[in-house]
């Protein structure tokens, strides 16, 4: 299991690095937060600088000029300048120009600091060189993730820096004589000209080697695949992002195993297939349970479900085009005959570390396998290939195995567990080939809880249970449309069957991936049970059994296996390429933003020293 470890791990590192980019205060907090900086920064740096009444009013002046030039600057390129830009609203905006504002400040400080010492020409230096960084970094991040034309980014990232630095020189123009200082008017032209010259010069310097990172990687330009990631992640415009996927995608035929149980006026249908619901939000596969059971229930008014197959990232599709491929073909293969009339009992077998339960519909059999309640993450498809061949070995022409993905209490990569999965799938699978076949019922239904929506990681596929009963036996199969359970829930869940006549069963997750990356954290999502209240949740899983039980019809069980052909997947090498990139990209950016900020500076400072 490790090589799916290191994947989850690189997965995981991508998605704390994603996260951060998106952890920004309310807009109230920004602007109070910029009148706050604005305000007693201005005040600290003149009051500090020349101790006097006058300095304060000074100060008070330098503040509320700042502030106010900002605030009026960031809601006008707000609403005109990026207005057709996705990502900008006016909170983005201004929290850019309240990071800007920290940096300009950090130099303005520090001229203070200086100032006092050799005399507050230094005040005015630092100023200046902060102007400049400023300007350097506003044209990296315009450039980085706006939309908008050249000459509105140009517009952008220069407007705000110039029109906030004119309070500064109304200052510097009162306070000439008292400063010992004042760049002649020539002076300060050139240096507006030389520095926003410089500014661009090093903010595109620093991009192009940036952008190397992915074209030596993925042969794409990082910032391009930046800003598609952008789009898809904070406004869910897939389109761009899932076109790089297509392209830096393989062609994989894929299977999926359809069960089918048919009564008198009711079908239900399990679907597993051997396809990743990720990477994340609504991105490629990461909906696809919820499209299968969507598109299945309209076409022929069944109930149906789509536990976990045994696979990674690896097989994540690439698109909603790759999408739909797999649905249609699963739509059209769904009127099969369902004829075997009896049934093994749900049984089970477990060790210390792992377990399985498993029931035999006619000469085909479903059989899950979890390590709850430690952690039961993606495992390795070489599984599935193993107790397939047990089945075989056994006389079975079918076994469809479910990773049941339901428990998760931070632990993982437990390198024994595989080889107690196989003995206990094993076992299982002879313990349900040896008991006796009786006739069965099924039942199902689902309910969509109002209450838990994506963000407290509930899927739009609701909770279905189906319910088998063989002889005097009724087991409930539970599918929650969420990546995985906290740790302890699926046994709270089972603990509640006895009161309901439900003797045994199990808890599944769909894993869909439409729940990540929709709140911030450590993981990026929550797992089934971790936000929701325990008592509710477990009274919707009572009314879905409840409903289940009132539908149980005498039924029979159909299987088949299909195939789509040529279906573009990720890939585990190009998931994993795409996941390092950003940690990549981070230690790129450190080894290039210290040398080209000290050159930048120092031609700068010397601009500013011989004018």
């Amino acid at each position: 299991m490790g090589s799916h470890d290191s994947l989850a791990q690189s997965m995981d590192a991508a998605v704390k690095h994603y996260a951060s980019l998106f952890k920004l205060p309310s807009y109230k907090k920004v602007i109070l937060l910029l009148a706050l900086i604005c305000a007693g920064g201005a005040l600290l740096s003149v009051t500090l600088l020349f101790r006097s009444y006058e300095s304060v009013a000074y100060g008070v002046f330098l503040g509320l000029s700042l502030f106010l030039t900002a605030f009026v600057v960031d809601y006008a390129m707000s609403r005109v300048a990026l207005k057709r830009d996705p990502i900008y609203n006016s909170r983005r905006t201004a929290t850019l120009s309240l990071f800007c504002w920290i940096i300009w400040f950090f130099f303005i400080l520090i001229g203070t600091v200086a100032g006092i010492f050799y005399g507050a020409s230094w005040w005015v230096r630092l100023c200046l060189l902060g102007f400049s960084a400023v300007l350097i970094f506003r044209l990296i991040v315009f450039n980085s993730t706006s939309f908008v034309d050249r000459k509105r980014l140009a517009l952008v990232s220069l407007l705000s820096p110039c029109l906030n630095i004119i309070p500064f020189i109304a200052v510097w123009a009162t306070m000439g004589p008292t400063i010992g200082y004042m760049i002649p008017f020539q002076g300060m032209l050139l240096f507006f000209i030389f520095s926003p010259v410089l500014s661009v010069i090093a903010s595109y310097l620093f991009l192009y080697l940036i952008d190397k990172v992915a074209d030596e990687t993925l042969g794409v330009p990082a910032l391009s695949l930046f800003k598609a990631f952008l789009l898809s992640w904070i406004v869910d415009f897939n389109a761009p992002f899932e076109e790089f996927l297509e392209r830096l995608g393989e062609q994989r035929n894929v299977e999926l195993t359809l069960f089918k149980f048919d009564s008198s006026d009711r079908k239900v249908y399990v679907v597993i297939p051997s396809v990743h619901p990720g990477p994340f939000k609504n991105i490629g596969s990461s909906i696809l349970p919820s499209l299968l059971k969507d598109a299945l229930e309209k076409k022929s008014g069944c109930v149906a479900c789509v536990p976990h197959g045994l696979f990674g990232h690896e097989l994540d599709l690439a698109s909603q085009t790759q999408n739909q491929k797999v649905v249609s073909n699963v739509v059209d293969a769904m009127d099969f005959q369902a004829s075997w009339a009896v049934a093994s009992p749900f049984v089970t077998a477990s060790d210390d570390l792992a377990s399985a339960c498993c029931q035999i519909f006619g000469n085909v059999a479903f059989l899950s396998v979890t390590l709850a309640p430690r952690t039961t993450e993606d495992i390795p498809q070489e599984l599935g290939l193993f107790i397939r061949q047990k089945a075989e070995q056994l006389g079975l022409v079918c076994c469809a195995v479910v990773n049941a993905h339901n428990s998760i209490d931070g632990m993982n990569g437990m390198p024994e567990a595989l080889s107690s999965l196989r003995a206990v799938a094993t076992s299982c699978l002879d313990k349900a080939a040896s008991a006796p076949r009786l006739p069965f019922d099924i039942g199902a239904n689902t309910v969509f809880p109002k209450e838990f929506s994506v963000k407290d990681g509930m899927g739009h596929g609701g909770i279905t249970v189906v319910v088998s009963g063989a002889g005097h036996q009724k087991a409930a199969y539970v599918v929650i449309d969420g990546n995985n359970v906290v740790s302890g829930m699926r046994e709270k869940i089972l603990s509640v069957f006895g009161s309901m006549g439900i003797d045994t069963g199990e808890v599944f997750t769909t894993d869909t991936h439409s729940v990540n990356g929709v709140v911030l954290g450590r993981r990026g999502y929550h797992p089934i049970g971790e936000v929701m209240d325990h008592a509710k949740l477990i009274g919707y899983i009572r009314q879905a059994t409840l409903g289940a039980l009132t539908d149980l019809r005498r039924a029979r069980a159909g299987c088949r296996t299909i195939s789509v052909s040529n279906v573009k997947v990720i890939g585990r090498e190009r998931l994993e390429s795409l996941s390092l990139l950003t940690d990549k990209g981070l230690q790129r950016a450190k080894k290039t933003i210290v040398p080209i900020s000290l050159v930048s500076g120092l031609l700068l400072m010397l601009f500013l020293l011989f004018i």
